[in-house]
């Protein structure tokens, strides 16, 4: 008669050797300046482990001390030594092979014969675990064992049951099948979801739904039923269309049953939508109106980082497409006088000479040892003077105390926008730039440089970061198409405070800015509104005549200020609102218009 042997794994071991840290590489990176036993990287690397030995190839400390790197961590940028070290801005520091082994942490071992680690056959090791007696033990030993990185597959440990209070979460049995795995055709898995009893699965170039505790039977006219099972993570199934979420996780947003994130490398953003038997699934959604327009800049290799999120006060999706390369600071530069703020248009004046400096650079507050301390001052507008004292046009949000070290940086261009369910279209453009974005309570909130900020606050119209920005609407007047006009005079209705900032037309002809409607208090006002360049208000509406600012072309006669009006098929019209100066009042714009005629030219 045959006998069976039931063996239990719950005291078996797994010997396995791992990768010694004699493999990581050595590297040359400028540092910034620090007095500490921390070295702040200008540019982060993961090339760089703990029990590399550092030196500073640009000034070598003094006694040449063995210094090593005792730890890193996570952004792989702030790097902690053995001891500290002086660091002037700059320097090139030098991460080169292993230190003895006296100077290596406990951690890890120089000798790769010695890198061998014992593991249990369930990863539980706990603190008031029974310990292993001296008997006997089954082990298996690996000598080639080669560390895997499944990036498309999935890993479930045990349940933690509420009602007996068993934590089983911390054991992964080698004993069952506890994996599952996605198409690596497909990329790595980027974002994980967890929806109603589905887990969805956004891979690089594919979403997929993973069943949870259930399993799909198909029929043989492949139609699905779902059954209950014992298994955690059942069945994957793909979603129609072959989207991804790239390498973009950080697009991610969610409200309801609606998912919305980008493709870089399809150049498209997308919405996925769940509802009874799956929903209607992925939907293109740049295609409304912006297809061109994220073609182009999802496919831009410089746009490196993608933010997205859901704004719960306008109910609609907020996208920032940002170039995340590091295009340097400028030399650190120290005010002359008090900066206060808010201030819009504000000359800032240093006490030296200072190159380097263009606008859209952005000022943060800079401390002795050579690091941001992530006070955000404003932006740099325009440049005045570089020579000693050097001067620039700027837009304060914070106060700027006098004799404060500052440090220009510049961070790159962005295209911050939104999506709006409503109107199923994307309605504006923002001059903000968060790293990260998020909705609670009916309530955004932005992150920048690690402060958080709240958006739409009363009284605080287009102001972003404690900067007011000028809000624009652009449009195009074209009545018909087909015929050649004449636009003499450009209309809107709305509040008072509008400007037309510029009016060009098909043709190339241009018009003068018009200034805001002013209310006239005196005479001496009347004068002057009758023979300024402005908007009149007559009957809560507001006129004003359009005067041409353009050069001759060939076989005019009369050009310029000289001609009525602008010609043309169209015309593109820009008006434009201070929020400087309106900030805590609300002003809307309705509608714009212009009086044309067929032009007899």
């Amino acid at each position: 008669m045959a006998a069976t042997l039931e063996v239990n794994y719950f005291n078996s071991f797994w010997l396995k050797k791992i990768k010694s840290i004699t493999e990581v590489e050595t590297i040359t990176l400028p540092a910034n300046a620090s007095t500490a036993a921390v070295i702040n990287l200008q540019n982060p690397s993961v090339k760089i482990g703990a029990g590399q030995i550092v030196t500073n190839v640009t000034a070598p400390w003094a006694g040449n001390p063995t210094v090593t790197v005792v730890s890193v961590a996570a952004n792989n940028q702030d790097i902690t030594i053995s001891s500290s070290q002086i660091i002037t801005l700059n320097d090139q520091i030098t991460f080169t092979g292993v230190a003895p082994d006296a100077n290596i942490p406990q951690d890890y071992d120089s000798t790769p014969a010695d890198d061998w680690y014992i593991e249990e056959a369930r990863i539980r090791g706990g603190y008031n675990n029974t310990t292993v007696d001296f008997g006997v033990k089954a082990y298996l030993v690996e000598d080639t064992f080669n560390q895997q990185h499944r990036l498309s597959s999935l890993i479930y440990s045990g349940i933690f049951n509420s009602r007996t209070g068993i934590n089983d979460t911390n054991q992964f049995s080698v004993g069952q099948d506890i994996t599952k795995s996605a198409d690596p055709a497909n990329g790595s898995i980027q974002k994980l979801y967890a929806e109603d009893t589905n887990l969805i699965i956004f891979q690089e170039n594919k979403v997929s739904r993973a069943l949870i505790d259930k399993d799909a039977i198909y029929s043989a006219e492949g139609n699905a039923s779902i059954t209950s099972t014992r298994l955690v993570i059942g069945q994957i199934i793909a979603y129609a269309g072959e989207y991804g979420i790239s390498t973009d996780p950080n697009s991610f947003a969610v409200y309801g049953n609606r998912k919305y994130f980008t493709d870089k490398k399809r150049g498209c953003v997308l919405r996925l939508s769940s509802g009874i038997g799956g929903g209607n699934g992925i939907t293109e959604i740049s295609s409304y109106g912006m297809h061109d327009f994220f073609r182009d800049e999802l496919s831009n290799s410089n746009n490196d980082t993608i933010v997205g999120g859901w704004d719960n006060h306008s109910k609609s999706y907020v996208i920032s497409i940002q170039d995340s390369r590091f295009l340097g600071t400028s030399q650190t530069g120290q005010t002359s006088a008090v900066v206060t703020s808010p201030s819009n248009n504000v000359t800032l004046t240093l006490n030296s000479a200072k190159t380097g400096v263009s606008a859209g650079m952005h000022i943060y507050s800079y401390d002795p040892t050579g690091q941001t301390t992530g006070i955000f001052y404003g932006i740099v507008k325009s440049v005045i003077s570089t020579s000693n004292p050097a001067s620039f046009n700027c837009d304060i949000g914070t106060e700027i105390p006098a004799s404060q070290d500052i440090i220009f940086w510049n961070r790159g261009s962005y295209k911050t926008t939104v999506f709006d369910e409503s109107v199923l279209g994307w309605t504006s453009f923002f001059d903000y730039r968060p790293s990260y974005i998020t909705g609670i309570k009916n309530n955004l909130y932005t992150f920048l440089r690690g402060n958080i900020y709240l958006h739409n606050v009363a009284n605080k119209y287009g102001t972003y970061y404690g900067i007011a920005y000028p809000s624009t609407v652009t449009l195009v007047l074209n009545s018909n198409p087909s015929i050649i006009k004449n636009f003499k005079t450009i209309n809107y209705e709305g509040s008072d405070g509008w400007a037309l900032n510029s009016m060009t037309a098909s043709s190339g002809d241009v018009t003068f800015p018009i200034t805001e409607y002013i209310f006239q208090q005196s005479l001496s006002d009347l004068e002057n509104a009758i023979w300024s360049n402005s908007f009149k208000k007559k009957e809560n509406k507001y006129f004003a005549n359009i005067i041409n600012n353009s050069a001759s072309t060939n076989g005019e006669v009369i050009f310029g200020q000289d001609m009525s009006g602008i010609k043309g098929f169209f015309s593109t019209v820009k008006m434009t609102l201070d929020n400087a100066t309106y900030f805590n009042v609300k002003k809307e714009l309705f509608a714009v218009s212009s009086n044309i005629v067929e032009s007899s030219y």
